[in-house]
């Protein structure tokens, strides 16, 4: 990612978490770490959103040249209430539903595991489900990160509220960087391009 003052036809990208320390290393805001690391990459800093609950970078992802235009956002609400960050910062920045990628944590796929769609169900994620109210459609991209169910019969909520295992985050940053080049890719290539290059590891 390079930062840029172009003002053509961006994509709006937002990771999904809960606000504060006591989150931020839960299963819950890896939405959050994949924006984190894109703006590590790029040395840019988020900065507090206009009219919407939220932090921002404004950059462009890709070669000069062959870029397209992105703007990070972290929500800076809890997770339930994603909708109206995501709807004020699509109004702000004038992004149609289509051009909008939300980077979330997802049960129903393995940990290390990486799935893109457009549209579809929210599986009983409240983040996904306030996006979908807040907007009026269920018509945006999703990079569904996974988390896996929790073993033995664990309370869902207390899963992606907790921290990754000590197994787990010895490859959590590979899964991250993953996530991070499977956004550019959603971008820069298109969903059916994404999903060939990431739904399969060996591909990855």
């Amino acid at each position: 990612m390079t930062v840029s003052d172009r003002r053509h036809g961006p994509h709006l990208v937002v990771g999904l978490g809960n606000p504060g320390p006591k989150y931020a290393a839960t299963r819950h805001n890896i939405g959050q770490m994949v924006l984190d690391h894109i703006a590590d990459a790029a040395g840019a800093r988020f900065a507090a959103a206009r009219r919407a609950q939220a932090v921002v970078v404004e950059g462009c992802l890709g070669l000069p040249g062959a870029d397209e235009r992105v703007v990070l956002a972290k929500t800076t609400t809890f997770m339930n209430v994603s909708g109206g960050p995501v709807k004020g910062l699509a109004a702000y920045y004038d992004i149609p539903p289509e051009r909008i990628v939300v980077v979330h944590d997802e049960v129903d796929i393995p940990f290390d595991t990486l799935r893109m769609k457009r549209g579809g169900g929210e599986g009983g994620h409240n983040g996904l489900r306030d996006i979908t109210k807040a907007l009026g459609t269920k018509d945006y991209l999703r990079v569904r990160v996974g988390v896996g169910r929790p073993a033995g019969g664990r309370d869902t909520a207390d899963h992606v509220l907790a921290p990754f295992s000590a197994t787990e985050r010895k490859t959590l940053e590979l899964l991250i960087a993953d996530a991070a080049d499977a956004v550019e890719a959603v971008v820069l290539e298109g969903l059916t391009a994404s999903q060939q290059r990431f739904h399969s590891k060996e591909a990855r």
